[in-house]
C-alpha cells in the first residue's frame, strides 16, 4: 500500500512538472467560410482579436454597415475593421472568446485552432452546440 501512494506521487509530481502545451499561434490573415471576407487576427492588449480587413464576396443588396447590430447606435459602422473575434485566450490547444455574426448580429463563445493543413476550425458555441467553419490562410 504505501508503495502504491509513493509510485502514485511520483507519477503525480512527473506531470504536474511538465509544461503546459501552448495553443498553436492563429494570428495573421485569414479568408472566411466561402472566401467572403478577410480577417485580420492579431494581439489587442493581453487578448487576441479578430477585425475584418475586406469584404470580398459582399452579399448581394446588403448594405456594407452592421445592419442586424443589437444596438441601433451601432447599425451604420461599417463591417471592414469591425471585430469578428474578442477576447481570446489561450487554453491549452485552442483558443477560447467571443464571436461576432454580422448576419444575425448574435455573439456566441466561441474556440478557434489551427489544424494540422494549416487551416483555422473556427467554431461558434451555444452551450455545447457548435457550430464550425473552416478559414484558409491568406498571403
Amino acid at each position: 500500500m504505501k508503495s502504491t501512494v509513493i509510485a502514485l506521487a511520483t507519477l503525480t509530481a512527473a506531470f504536474a512538472a511538465l509544461p503546459a502545451q501552448a495553443a498553436q499561434p492563429v494570428t495573421g490573415r485569414w479568408a472566411t467560410v466561402d472566401g467572403k471576407a478577410i480577417v485580420q487576427i492579431a494581439p489587442c492588449g493581453k487578448h487576441l482579436c479578430g477585425k475584418i480587413e475586406k469584404i470580398v464576396k459582399p452579399t448581394p443588396g446588403r448594405p456594407q454597415t452592421d445592419i442586424k447590430n443589437p444596438d441601433p447606435a451601432l447599425r451604420s459602422k461599417p463591417l471592414v475593421g469591425l471585430a469578428l473575434l474578442s477576447g481570446f485566450e489561450d487554453d491549452g490547444d485552442l483558443w477560447k472568446g467571443t464571436i461576432y455574426d454580422p448576419e444575425s448580429g448574435k455573439s456566441y463563445t466561441s474556440k478557434v485552432s489551427r489544424n494540422a493543413n494549416g487551416t483555422l476550425k473556427v467554431q461558434g458555441c451555444i452551450a455545447f452546440f457548435c457550430k464550425t467553419q473552416t478559414w484558409t490562410a491568406v498571403r
